[in-house]
C-alpha cells in the first residue's frame, strides 16, 4: 500500500509510540489529581460552612473557649467576643466549669489563657470554676491541652467556642484526642467583608489539610 504521494506509510517507532503513551499517562493522573484536589477542597469548605452555621452547644461537663489575640492584658475584639459567649452559654446553666486556652506570643507579658481567665473574674465567675491554660501555641497544642484538662478532671462532655470557621478543624482535632465535644460559634457583631470571609476559610482548609497530612 502506498500513499497518494508514492511514499509507503512511515510506521510509529516503538520508542516514539511509548513516549505518547507515557504522556497521555501523565496527562491523565494530572487530570485526576487536579480533580481530587477540587473534590477534596470543596468536601472541607462544606464542613467549615455547616459547623460556622450551627450552633451545638448543649449540656456538658465545661465549656472550653479557644484562645485569640491579647492586647498587653486586654483581650481583642474576637477573644472579648468569644469570651462573651462562654460567659453567656455558662449563665444559661449548661456547663459548671470555663476553660480559656491559649499561650502567649514571643516578647508578650500575658496570655491568651491568662487574660480569658481574667476577664471571666471580672464578670463574676469565680476562680474556682475557671481552669486557665496558658501555654499553647496553636489550635493543635491547645486541644492536646484540653484532653489533658479533660482527663485530670474526669469531663467527659465539652462545649467549645471560638469563630464559626474555626470550629470544624477543632472539631477534628478534637475527635483525634479522645475528646466528646459540642462546637459554638461566637457571634458576629457584624458581618465579615467577602475577602476576609475567603482569607479566614482558605487558612483553615490549609491547615486542616496540612494537618490530616501530617496524621498520615
Amino acid at each position: 500500500m502506498t500513499t497518494n504521494s508514492g511514499r509507503p506509510p512511515v510506521a510509529q517507532s516503538r520508542p516514539a509510540v511509548r513516549r505518547s503513551l507515557r504522556l497521555r499517562l501523565f496527562s491523565l493522573l494530572g487530570i485526576a489529581a487536579f480533580v481530587a484536589i477540587v473534590l477534596w477542597i470543596a468536601h472541607v469548605d462544606l464542613e467549615i460552612r455547616y459547623y460556622a452555621r450551627h450552633d451545638q452547644a448543649r449540656s456538658a461537663d465545661a465549656i472550653a473557649v479557644f484562645g485569640a489575640a491579647e492586647y498587653d492584658g486586654r483581650p481583642s475584639p474576637v477573644l472579648r467576643d468569644r469570651l462573651r459567649h462562654a460567659l453567656a452559654l455558662y449563665r444559661e446553666g449548661l456547663a459548671p466549669l470555663l476553660i480559656t486556652l491559649g499561650g502567649k506570643e514571643a516578647g508578650d507579658k500575658y496570655s491568651e489563657g491568662g487574660v480569658g481567665r481574667d476577664y471571666l473574674m471580672k464578670h463574676g465567675i469565680p476562680e474556682a470554676h475557671i481552669i486557665a491554660e496558658t501555654h499553647s501555641d496553636d489550635t493543635e497544642q491547645s486541644v492536646a491541652s484540653l484532653a489533658i484538662i479533660a482527663r485530670e478532671n474526669h469531663l467527659r462532655t465539652i462545649d467549645v467556642v471560638s469563630d464559626g470557621t474555626h470550629l470544624f478543624r477543632i472539631h477534628e482535632i478534637c475527635k483525634a484526642y479522645g475528646l466528646h465535644v459540642y462546637t459554638s460559634p461566637r457571634p458576629l457583631g457584624s458581618p465579615i467583608p467577602e475577602w476576609d470571609h475567603f482569607r479566614r476559610v482558605a487558612h483553615e482548609i490549609a491547615s486542616y489539610t496540612a494537618w490530616r497530612l501530617h496524621l498520615h
